[in-house]
C-alpha cells in the first residue's frame, strides 16, 4: 500500500464497497463462467463443474463459457453420476480441448474426481488442509496432494497452480471464493464449512492487479503469491471478515470500466 495516508485509504475503501454493491448482483452470472455451476442445484454437482470451469477459466470468457457448456454435454448434465461411474473409454470421442487443457488432463481430473467421491461425500474433504486464520494456501496444498495421488501424466500438474512455488492460483482461489463465500445475491454458492470467507485470497489475473496498482493497494510488479499475500493486506483491513468479496470490485472495475484505470 505505500504510503497511503488514512484519508486515502478510507476513499479507496469508499470506492471498493460502491463498486462491490453494483457489480455483485445476478446479471453478473449470465457473463461469467460462474453460470456453469449454476445450473444445478445438487451440492456435488456444483463442485464438479465449478473445479472443472475454474480449471479452463483463462482466455476469452466466451470461450471459456462455450467449453464449459461442452464439458456439461460430455457429462450428459449429470456430473456426479457420470463422475461415480467414469471410465477412461467415455472419452475415446470427445476429443475435448481448451487452449492447453485437452482431453487426457480431462481424462486426469475425471479420475481423480471419481477417487474423491468413491470416499467422501463432497470435494471439499480433498480442501481440508492444515488450518491458517489468514490464509487459504494449505489449503490449495492439500488438495493439489489428494488429486495428484491418482496416476497422471506430467503435463497435467501444470493444471492445477502451485502457489507454494509462486503462482498466483487465481483459478483455485476463484473456485475457492464459489464454495465458500455465502452471497446474498447468490452469485457464489457457499456451499462449504470448512473453510472461512476470513481465509480466502483473491484471485489475482491481469484486470484486477493492474486496477489494484492503479489505486495504490498493490506494489508488487508480478501477479504472483507474493502480490495475492500483499493485496490481501489491505483488502483485510477494509474488510476482515469477507475480504475477497472485493475481487468483483477490482475484477468489475478492470473488465466493465477499463477505461477508468489507464
Amino acid at each position: 500500500m505505500g504510503n497511503l495516508s488514512i484519508e486515502a485509504l478510507l476513499e479507496i475503501r469508499e470506492l471498493l464497497e460502491k463498486k462491490y454493491h453494483q457489480f455483485n448482483q445476478s446479471y453478473f452470472i449470465e457473463h461469467d463462467p460462474i453460470q456453469i455451476p449454476h445450473r444445478f442445484s445438487k451440492k456435488q454437482d456444483i463442485e464438479i463443474t465449478g473445479l472443472l470451469i475454474a480449471t479452463i477459466a483463462w482466455g476469452n470468457r466466451k470461450m471459456i463459457i462455450k467449453n464449459g457448456f461442452n464439458l456439461l454435454e460430455i457429462m450428459e448434465d449429470n456430473p456426479l453420476e457420470f463422475v461415480l461411474n467414469y471410465d477412461s473409454k467415455d472419452l475415446v470421442h470427445s476429443h475435448f480441448v481448451h487452449r492447453t487443457f485437452n482431453h487426457q488432463d480431462l481424462d486426469f481430473f475425471l479420475r481423480g474426481l471419481k477417487k474423491c467421491y468413491t470416499n467422501h461425500v463432497s470435494l471439499e474433504s480433498w480442501f481440508n488442509g492444515p488450518a491458517d486464520a489468514h490464509n487459504c494456501k494449505p489449503h490449495l496444498l492439500h488438495f493439489r496432494s489428494k488429486l495428484f495421488a491418482t496416476t497422471h501424466a506430467s503435463r497435467s500438474e501444470k493444471h492445477v497452480s502451485n502457489p507454494e512455488k509462486g503462482s498466483a492460483a487465481k483459478r483455485l482461489n476463484m473456485f475457492l471464493r464459489w464454495m465458500v463465500r455465502r452471497d446474498k445475491n447468490a452469485v457464489d454458492f457457499g456451499v462449504w464449512d470448512s473453510i472461512s470467507p476470513a481465509q480466502l485470497c483473491i484471485p489475482l489475473d491481469v484486470h484486477t492487479g493492474r486496477v489494484a496498482r492503479s489505486i495504490g493497494l498493490l506494489q508488487r510488479k508480478q501477479n504472483d503469491w507474493k502480490a495475492v499475500e500483499e493485496l490481501m493486506q489491505a483488502l483485510r483491513l477494509f474488510d476482515p471478515v469477507d475480504p475477497v468479496k472485493y475481487d468483483y470490485a477490482l475484477f468489475g472495475l478492470g473488465v466493465f470500466e477499463p477505461n477508468s484505470f489507464r
